[in-house]
């Protein structure tokens, strides 16, 4: 048999990722949903639909600062205006002159009505007089405080917001499902809601396993390893929404590793750990929590997956909380692969968000790549949208080892199962990755 054969018949072996994800992610279950105050849910997603109780705007108020009138008034046709010459330069050769009967600011609150051939002064989001429909801005007029003059005539209702114009009493403001944003805030505030049901961030704990590895703040040395990846899972966790909680290092010690984790079980929501999930000697937390106990399956199943870089991962639960534990590989690069792939959307499964996986685009190759036998492949890359439309991808150097090129890379790129070499000028799939910058 051709070394080409043996690596296709190994890889036939192996779960495809599609079906592996999908076993995985019908286990897990949103998280129960919380009544929060406002300000505490921004961040979270919601539970149930959200509906306005109250119209936004409130009442009809002014939407600029200037003068609330009646457009019959001002555009000649009603009996109370005066004309006067108008000021040299201003079309027409005349001005329309209003009496000013009061002021009116935000904080007003007794109902006025205008009478023909008068106006109030007006702030924005003051409440409008009774027969108003139109506000004069301000840079319109002399500004006058007794009487004004207007030197050029706004639409019928130019200046106004009517009550329930933008947000009347029963519209569906969002969706179960939805990001609470600041805008969103915004918005269920002005229409009086304080409280929303939402589902909470998940605490997802990151667990860092290995005799040889160190923490930061020192140089890696024969022996030694410095700990980049619980650092690294625990802001990717943070970047998705969770409350991530970093535990630090984990030695190779099975009973240490047992008692970690049940620990850890009365805080998490989830628990991510990362290295000894192969098959050699020293790969403890596979052989640990996937032990038999009186002939059944140990808590985690660890399954060769067909994902590259990374193929060894893990998911069950532990504790008697049952809490979902998510094992990633030991290389950096790998576990930053893995998290993407298997604990990003995990977490945004339990904080019910929608959808659970980041969006992709079709991107035009800008260099061939060749890609291993029978594994889909996620390679760090730089995607450019096209002047005319469309998108450019450009793989970065090094593969999806490199933490220099995960470092780096705005989207991942995807190479399937059955892709070998995908030529430049080919179009392929690539995941955009939301870095602020």
């Amino acid at each position: 048999m051709t070394a080409t054969a043996d690596a296709e018949a190994a890889a036939n072996e192996l779960t495809p990722l599609a079906d592996y994800l999908g076993s995985v992610l019908r286990r897990l279950r949103a998280l129960p949903p919380l009544d929060l105050d406002l300000t505490q849910a921004h961040g979270n997603v919601l539970a149930e639909d959200v509906v306005a109780p109250h119209a936004f705007p409130a009442f009809d108020q002014a939407a600029v600062d200037g003068y609330a009138a009646r457009w019959e008034d001002i555009s000649g046709g009603g009996r109370g205006p005066s004309y006067v010459p108008a000021p040299s330069g201003t079309p027409g050769g005349r001005t329309i002159r209003l009496n000013v009967v009061g002021d009116l600011g935000a904080a007003s609150w007794r109902p006025v009505r205008l009478t023909p051939g008068s106006c109030f002064s007006v702030a924005a989001g003051a409440p409008l007089p009774v027969a108003a429909d139109v506000v004069v801005p301000v840079e319109w007029t002399d500004q006058g405080m007794a009487a004004v003059e207007i030197f050029r005539t706004p639409k019928r209702g130019y200046g106004v917001r009517r009550a329930g114009e933008e947000l009347p009493v029963g519209t569906l403001l969002a969706r179960a499902g939805t990001y609470v944003s600041p805008a969103l805030v915004a918005v269920f505030a002005a229409t009086g809601i304080g409280h929303v049901v939402v589902r909470p961030s998940p605490r997802v704990v990151i667990v860092a396993t290995g005799d040889e590895l160190v923490d930061v703040g020192r140089g890696s040395q024969p022996g030694q390893v410095v700990d980049a990846n619980s650092h690294a899972l625990t802001a990717a966790a943070a970047e998705v929404g969770a409350l991530a909680y970093r535990v630090g290092i984990c030695d190779d010690d099975p009973e240490g590793l047992r008692g970690l984790l049940e620990d850890q079980t009365l805080r998490a929501d989830l628990i991510i750990t990362t290295g000894g999930t192969g098959t050699g000697p020293g790969d403890m937390v596979r052989r640990i929590l996937s032990r038999r106990d009186g002939g059944r399956a140990g808590p985690v199943t660890f399954t060769d997956v067909a994902l590259y870089p990374g193929t060894a991962l893990g998911f069950g639960t532990v504790g008697a909380e049952e809490v979902p534990v998510v094992c990633l590989p030991g290389d950096p690069g790998a576990a930053l692969i893995g998290f993407e792939v298997l604990a990003r959307p995990a977490i945004q499964l339990l904080a019910g968000a929608e959808p659970v996986f980041r969006p992709s685009v079709r991107a035009h190759l800008l260099e061939t790549v060749s890609s291993p036998t029978g594994l889909r492949e996620f390679r760090p890359a730089h995607v450019a949208e096209r002047r005319g439309g469309g998108y450019t991808v450009q793989p970065l150097s090094g593969g999806p080892f490199t933490l220099s090129g995960l470092a780096e890379a705005n989207g991942l790129l995807v190479l399937g199962e059955r892709v070998t070499t995908a030529a430049a000028g080919s179009t392929v799939d690539v995941l955009l990755l939301d870095r602020r910058r």
